[in-house]
């Protein structure tokens, strides 16, 4: 099958002209800067400005130029929903306040892309969805207004499954596709974020999670990303938020110094969203400083619990990419062994399957947290989950199933949640946490390793028609138990060429711990590699492009 036929809504592709990013004003073009914007860094970036190597505006002009290549032309990777119109005169003024008394925070100058369900004040919120299309709240998130102030620069809003659930598809877009595999997903939600860092579209990256949706697209885009323990993070701004207990947003970073540098930048207590008042005192001072030269050695003594029970959504072992999954698994665990890890293999966690069957949603949290995120916006043409389930584009949602998520169904009645069921899953939840936690004690343990996802990207054609298949191989285990930690990191490739990760997996608050083993993890190995679909732009294509 060709990499353009997939069969989507025709409403969808009717429309992308009118549709396509809002493209930022471009002033007079200067001298091609002597820096590669390939697999860069933060500090690569801060030394190159320092050194007068490099601008503001060189740099977000770079990523613009990556995108307009290789978003809606070459491979089309379609991962960028829009972008920020005013991006290089940010980046003008940034650089006249470098010139007059040196950088403005720790992230001075550095490009972010953000999953399009977190609020940029003058962009759209698209929520993914031709519903929200034209949605453009008042106010930044907390975090985006803590990320301003550091210095970043917000470079547009990336693609993910509408309303921030499933695959990244959306009536919005269309599909967005793999960069190591163009007739695959890139996961999701927070699929643009993940496939938009692999193809270096920007430095960093913000993405989001309620049940896997940063960590899947990480892992089947070759990244690395963490959701952080609830209380550390602020979700006001963000769908899903306050006072739902599982949504996180999460850093999203080509390594794990940047991912820890863009999490120091993102941690806060905010009045709007009390459940950051768990997260005061539980953070360090830095993040980054804890990736000092003794943390590439943190494995060495290291005890690892090895978790190789098959817990992911419909994993299939007998399945030939399952095979081929756990086969690059068996080699990461050697590649902690020879960092120096004391690995305990296999852990078991008793009644672990019985116990993560037992989900319950709390629908009636989830009514309450999208009352308070529309009524941030006093203008919103929405005001209650019935005026969004009765848009006519709601028809129009990829996969079609959308339509009939327990958020819209019955959209004309008070949210019920069942609270027998509920309260099984909450008591699931303590249980598994307890067993976990003595798991841990008992063996010593300084961290658990798992696969990040047991099987390799899905196929787009899979995902889009019956029966719409997504989140296979999906493990849950922390945003289950709400109250966790992870990191997922680059474990390598399948034979076939698709991203593999592992997931470090600690109790609530342990980032400091589960940072220090992935970035040690990470210099041992060295695993992300950029796809070939989107290489470095010729001199001559990129001065065309300026």
């Amino acid at each position: 099958m060709s990499k353009r036929s997939f069969v989507v809504a025709p409403l969808v592709f009717g429309a992308l002209s009118a549709l396509l990013p809002v493209q930022p004003a471009i002033a007079a073009p200067e001298a091609k800067p002597s820096f590669n914007v390939m697999e860069t860094t933060i500090a690569d970036v801060h030394s190159a400005y320092q050194s007068h190597k490099l601008t503001a505006r060189q740099l977000v002009q770079m990523y613009l130029d990556r995108i307009a290549a290789y978003d809606k032309t070459g491979p089309q990777l379609n991962v960028i929903i829009n972008l920020n119109p005013e991006a290089l005169r940010e980046a003008d003024k940034l650089d006249t306040r470098f010139r007059q008394s040196g950088f403005v925070g720790p992230l001075h100058g550095i490009p972010v892309l953000v999953k399009d369900e977190i609020d940029t004040a003058g962009m759209p919120t698209t929520q993914g969805t031709l519903i929200f299309k034209d949605y453009r709240p008042p106010l930044d998130a907390f975090v985006i207004d803590k990320l301003k102030k550091a210095g970043a620069i917000i470079l547009g809003k990336t693609t993910l499954s509408e309303f921030a659930g499933g695959d990244t598809y959306g009536s919005m877009f269309g599909v967005s596709r793999n960069p190591y595999d163009l007739e695959r997903t890139v996961g999701g939600s927070s699929g643009g974020s993940g496939a938009a860092l692999a193809a270096n579209f920007s430095t960093v990256a913000l993405g989001e999670e309620t049940s896997g949706s940063i960590r899947r697209p990480a892992t089947w885009n070759a990244v690395v990303s963490m959701r952080p323990t609830p209380g550390l993070v602020s979700r006001t701004g963000m769908w899903d938020g306050y006072p739902s207990p599982v949504a996180q947003m999460g850093p999203m970073a080509r390594s794990v110094t940047d991912l820890a540098r863009l999490l120091d930048a993102m941690v806060g207590y905010d009045p709007e969203d009390p459940t950051t008042a768990e997260g005061i005192g539980r953070a360090p001072p830095s993040y980054t400083k804890l990736l000092n030269e003794s943390a590439r050695t943190a494995l060495r003594g290291a005890r690892i619990g090895i978790l190789r029970e098959s817990i992911g959504e419909r994993s299939d072992p007998g399945a030939a990419d399952f095979k081929r999954v756990d086969a690059q698994f068996n080699k990461a665990v050697k590649e902690l062994q020879a960092a120096g890890a004391v690995v305990v293999d296999p852990i078991v966690i008793p009644d672990l399957k019985k116990l993560l069957a037992r989900t319950g949603p709390d629908l009636q949290r989830s009514d309450e947290a999208l009352r308070l995120y529309l009524s941030r916006n006093p203008d919103s043409p929405f005001k209650t989950r019935l005026d969004i389930a009765s848009s006519p584009y709601m028809a129009q949602s990829i996969p079609p199933t959308k339509k009939d998520a327990a958020l819209w169904k019955d959209a004309d009645k008070p949210a019920v949640t069942n609270t027998q069921k509920y309260y099984e899953y909450i008591r699931a939840r303590e249980q598994l946490r307890d067993n976990i936690l003595k798991v841990m004690a008992d063996n010593h343990l300084d961290a658990i390793v798992h696969k990040s996802i047991e099987h390799e990207p899905v196929l787009i054609k899979e995902g889009i028609n019956p029966p719409y298949v997504s989140g296979r191989g999906l493990p849950r285990l922390n945003t289950f138990l709400v109250y966790a930690s992870v990191i997922a990191v680059p474990a390598g490739f399948t034979p076939t060429g698709l991203p593999v990760g592992i997931t470090f997996f600690g109790n609530a608050y342990s980032e400091p711990t589960l940072l220090k083993l992935a970035y040690s993890y990470e210099q041992a190995t060295h695993h992300r590699k950029p796809p070939a679909t989107t290489p470095d732009l010729p001199a001559t294509e990129l001065t065309s492009r300026r």
